[in-house]
This record gives C-alpha cells, structure tokens and sequence, in this order.
C-alpha cells in the first residue's frame, strides 16, 4: 500500500520509517513553509534528501510557500508554543499532504510530526483525522514519540549525523 509521509525533519521522520516500512511503500513528503530563516529551511532539506537516500524512499519536495504561511499565522506571533498558531500551521501543513496524497493515489498518508515531545499528538491526530474525512483520505493516526521513539530518533540521529534543530522551524517558537 502507498503511503505519503509529511516529514518535518530527518530525526523525526526515522522512527515513523522504521515503523511504517514493513507495512507501506513509503514516499517521503517535505513541505514546511514554516521553518526559518533560509538556512534552516534548507539544511533541514538537506537531511531529509540525505534520510530519503539511506531508507531508498522517494521524496516529493512541496513549494516553499513562506508568503502564504506568514500571511497564514499573521497577528498570532505571540501565541505560545502549542497555541493557536501551531494549529493552524499542523493544519496547514497536513492539508497539502493530503490533497498530494489524494491527487496521486495513495491509500494512507501521515506525519512526523508526533515523534517530537513537545508536539501534542492528540492535536495533530484530532487536525489528520478531520482533514482524511473532508478529503476522503485515510489518514494513520500516530504517537511516534513513544515507545522509545524519541529516544531512537536521537541515537539514530546521531549515528547518521543529522543536524538536530533546538526548535521546531517557526521563527516566533525561538521567543519560547
């Protein structure tokens, strides 16, 4: 079965690799116009090309879109981590995973994002399953932190030596 990964970054996107493949024919899916600035966005997609080329995974690269993400959470740059914002951006994120699943035929689609420990899974999965019904769409719902999942995309992360971020892309999470 295909299945279209959202992939936030390379740490994170391990553990949901090592979990999905004996299950899915994975096709990695980067779109993330919320991390910035240039650099990081691209040294983040650097890591992702690099992850996609040790697991022999496709990778589809999204538009950059930084325009329309910053018109997106416009007057909600004080919002603290987790608030209003986040959701909006999970959400935003997620729709163009979906309508590229959609559009190209893929039976499942999900996200790295939960592997993070300060992404709330439950938010996350509340925004896929609610964008799978809209679009018709299954969407895999997941907590990929646990059951050591964080722990193994660290020590994987390292012995791959991926850039391992101290934020998680948005210029206005680096406030908090």
């Amino acid at each position: 079965m295909k299945f279209l990964l959202h992939t936030c970054c390379a740490n994170c996107g391990i553990t949901a690799i090592e979990r999905l493949s004996p299950n899915f024919n994975l096709t990695l899916f980067w779109y993330n116009p919320n991390i910035h600035p240039l650099y990081e966005y691209q040294k983040r997609l650097a890591d992702v090309r690099k992850l996609a080329k040790i697991y022999n995974l496709d990778l589809i690269v999204g538009n950059k879109d930084f325009d329309k993400w910053f018109m997106l959470i416009r007057e909600l740059e004080e919002e603290p981590e987790g608030g209003k914002r986040c959701s909006i951006c999970f959400k935003a994120r997620l729709e163009k995973t979906v309508q590229f699943a959609r559009k190209n035929n893929f039976d499942y689609w999900g996200t790295t994002l939960t592997t993070g420990p300060q992404k709330n899974a439950e938010t996350i999965n509340c925004i896929g399953a609610s964008l799978g019904e809209k679009y018709n769409s299954q969407f895999y719902m997941a907590d990929f932190k646990k059951k050591e999942g964080f722990k193994k995309s660290i020590i994987l992360g390292k012995e791959y030596n991926f850039y391992r971020q101290n934020y998680c892309g948005c210029v206005f999470s680096q406030k908090g």
